[in-house]
């Protein structure tokens, strides 16, 4: 069996590997110069905001605040390939469609709108003028405003997200399919519930003050490096890193910071982690519950022995509500359950409670691997659960810190892209713009595809992003788009989503984050986003647009919606000629932007107020709110192991890959090359199968709805995950994450805990 797509692992993150890597990035942009000046301006006051990912920038930063991740995204926008009219010219749609994602997006960036001719089955270029006039048209044509959906993606501006969620309620929809409703959504519900806000509560001052940092369900040497500088600095001072996550992850075993000079000469590296615990895919609840058992048995043992309690009650009487209750289910929690469901023993859960224990600062932080199951909403739950026995919540060095992934996933949520708008929301826009708001629920994600697969909904405008290849079923959401009067998709370079037409469909070129965009008058537009530490601050790009044919986001959106509602509400053309027009609407309608415009100028801009923070809970309760109950009846894994051959899958990112955009073909953190059909599972499990590293199969999902569901040929990677469970990349995995599989409560696909079996290719 071939191999040889199997190689050695780095030895740490970073280093000299990450150098390397940026710098045949930079190569292959075509750009290496321009593209290296370029990075001297990502997160600095005076540059553009990374459009990789939204961990936070330092209050007083380097002249270097960006990262190999970083690099990918420039290199990958700043390119010098142009994907032209002649090269839709000289592609058919079938033809395009045989492409992988990257063959695809190495075409390079968009230059001109385009509208699909279905009798050529070819994009031909069409004039902005006459591409907003036939959307509006058709937007204007539908019976029901609620037949269009209006998809964004987590890389919109502040400026541009307001202006979307502005123009869409005034068209008459709550239609907002989010890419937050796949990753995450249950963060949002669940600190709600627990806390009253939707937000992490710490700041990134508080990684400094940490005595301990759990990181559960989270890759940060993939989806946002620059953290495991921050979690390199804690562990040099002392600080213990616990992990919980299935997979070895390279980046949280050992990383070599790029920016230490000592480190780097000697190829030396930092040890991350001081406790690595394998769960089982669905194990994380058990797993907490289990480090509160311990931490209350110590409570027990404390008060038995006359010794300074263990649980903080002053907080728990001052501030919680349901403690006992919780403390309850707890204890009729066995340890046979936990350990059965966890997949990890006692022993060592007691072990990462006792760091708990021993500290007096303790940050819990969390990512996908969490957020990607049915049970999502009670897990993070119990997190908050677990910070609140020590009154780790709203103090120097604690909080709850769940990393988005986009870098402006979170500001959308916040200026109103939101299916289910907050009424005090509605009531502002409402009162401040004086039209009639719609009120009812809107589409999240899953159910927007499934008012496209029933007819339902007719149009679909995506800003950003790429919709077909970042959710689930993947060849239902082709049928999906496909069944629609209307499709558009701004964007910068094409992709899939571009290539499952509606009878109506255009492609409308926007410009990056890296590039200039002009006012009115010929000066710099300024946007803003908002990272995971609830920060706001400005970004302005600094290089030429890829084509003089480009608009912005902003102008994009004011174009579509003059032509579908008019300018009766708003003066579209005066919002997309000066972006401070746009920001004192946010300002009227949003609390926490007050002076707007003002703070955004000032360097790192400025916080948005976290109530929680301040531990005023905004719940039922009015206090922070413990959950009591019991664990899931069964996780995936437990599920799987009933059955013979079936294992729990679930999707991830490679180290060259940002979303759905993928930059190359390695994983060299986890020893792949060249190779993306891969699956990654226990070396026991291969023997056991029978089977050896190399060896091709399909993967068949296991879903009981009657929908075949096969990924066809991908090869073993013997890897160090705990048996019965595997892993692989998305998107290619994506047909394997059944439309009818999501979140209690988020309705989140469950792309971390797919029931799967295998095939022998020589057997298909």
């Amino acid at each position: 069996m071939d191999t040889k797509f199997i190689g050695k692992k780095s030895a740490a993150a970073g280093g000299w590997g990450a150098l390397k890597s940026c710098g045949k990035q930079l190569l292959q942009s075509g750009m290496p110069l321009s593209g290296a000046r370029t990075m001297l301006k990502a997160n600095q006051p005076d540059g553009f905001d990374c459009p990789g990912c939204a961990w936070g920038d330092p209050e007083h930063g380097s002249s270097f605040e960006f990262c190999e991740n970083g690099v990918k995204a420039v290199a990958w926008e700043a390119t010098e390939k142009r994907a032209t009219p002649a090269f839709f010219e000289a592609n058919t749609v079938s033809q395009l469609r045989q492409l992988t994602d990257y063959e695809l997006e190495l075409n390079g960036r968009l230059t001109h709108p385009m509208r699909y001719d279905g009798a050529s089955d070819r994009y031909l270029p069409v004039s902005w003028e006459d591409a907003f006039a036939e959307i509006g048209g058709i937007l204007k044509g539908l019976d029901n405003p609620d037949r269009a959906e209006f998809y964004t993606s987590g890389r919109a501006s502040n400026e541009a997200a307001f202006l979307y969620q502005l123009f869409v309620r005034i068209f008459g929809t709550n239609n907002f399919p989010d890419c937050s409703n796949m990753c995450h959504e249950a963060s949002g519900i669940a600190m709600r519930q627990a806390v009253g806000v939707g937000k992490g509560t710490v700041l990134l001052e508080d990684f400094e003050e940490a005595d301990a940092i759990f990181v559960i369900g989270q890759n940060p040497g993939t989806n946002h490096p620059r953290m495991l500088g921050d979690l390199r600095r804690a562990a040099i001072r002392g600080a213990r890193v616990v992990v919980f996550n299935p997979i070895r992850e390279r980046g949280l075993e050992r990383f070599s910071d790029p920016q230490d000079k000592i480190e780097m000469m000697r190829g030396g590296s930092t040890d991350i982690a001081s406790h690595y615990l394998q769960p089982q895919l669905g194990g994380d609840m058990a797993a907490v519950r289990g480090m509160a058992k311990a931490v209350l048995a110590a409570e027990d043992a404390a008060v038995a022995a006359g010794l300074p309690p263990v649980l903080d009650h002053a907080f728990l009487s001052a501030h919680c509500a349901g403690f006992q209750e919780y403390r309850a289910a707890v204890e009729a929690t066995s340890w046979a359950e936990i350990e059965d469901q966890s997949g990890l023993r006692r022993e060592q859960i007691e072990r990462a409670a006792e760091v708990y224990i021993k500290a007096e600062r303790v940050i819990c932080t969390w990512a996908m691997g969490v957020t990607q199951h049915l049970d999502s909403v009670a897990t993070i739950r119990e997190i908050a659960n677990f910070m609140f026995l020590r009154g780790n919540i709203g103090r120097p060095g604690a909080g709850l810190c769940p990393v988005r992934g986009h870098s402006n996933v979170q500001g959308d949520r916040t200026v109103g892209i939101n299916e289910q708008p907050p009424e005090d929301f509605l009531d502002a826009l409402e009162k401040h713009f004086g039209f009639a708001v719609p009120r009812r629920h809107g589409h999240n994600v899953l159910a927007a595809i499934g008012a496209m697969l029933d007819g339902s909904a007719e149009a679909f405008i995506g800003l950003g992003g790429n919709f077909a290849r970042a959710t689930p079923d993947s060849a239902l959401v082709e049928k999906a788009l496909r069944r629609l009067k209307l499709t558009v998709h701004i964007a910068t370079k094409p992709n899939h989503s571009h290539l499952m037409p509606g009878e109506a469909s255009f492609i409308l070129p926007c410009l990056g984050r890296t590039e200039m965009d002009r006012d009115a008058a010929g000066g710099s537009q300024l946007v803003s986003v908002e990272d995971s530490m609830s920060m706001v601050h400005g970004s302005a790009g600094i290089n030429r647009p890829a084509s003089p044919h480009l608009l912005s986001e902003v102008a994009i959106i004011a174009g579509i919606a003059e032509a579908a509602v008019g300018s009766a509400v708003v003066d579209w053309a005066e919002l997309a000629g000066d972006y401070d027009r746009i920001r004192d609407h946010i300002e009227a309608t949003i609390p926490g932007f007050e002076d707007y415009n003002k703070r955004l100028r000032k360097p790192r801009g400025f916080h948005l107020r976290n109530a929680a923070a301040h531990r005023e809970w905004q719940t039922p309760a009015g206090k922070a709110s413990f959950s009591s109950g019991p664990l899931p009846e069964e996780t995936v894994h437990q599920r799987a192991r009933k059955g013979e051959g079936r294992f729990a899958l679930q999707t991830f990112r490679s180290h060259d890959q940002y979303n759905t955009t993928v930059y190359g073909l390695d994983d060299r953190y986890r020893g792949v090359y060249g190779e993306r059909q891969v699956i990654f599972i226990h070396p026991e499990d291969l023997k056991t199968m029978n089977a050896g590293a190399g060896e091709r199969v399909d993967v068949i999902g296991e879903h009981d709805d009657g929908i075949e569901r096969i990924a066809r040929d991908f090869r073993f990677v013997p890897y160090d995950i705990p048996r019965g469970s595997i892993a692989g990349y998305y998107p290619e995995l994506n047909v394997l994450v059944p439309l009818g599989s999501a979140g209690k409560e988020s309705d989140t696909p469950t792309s971390k805990s797919i029931m799967v079996s295998f095939r022998r290719r020589n057997a298909a």
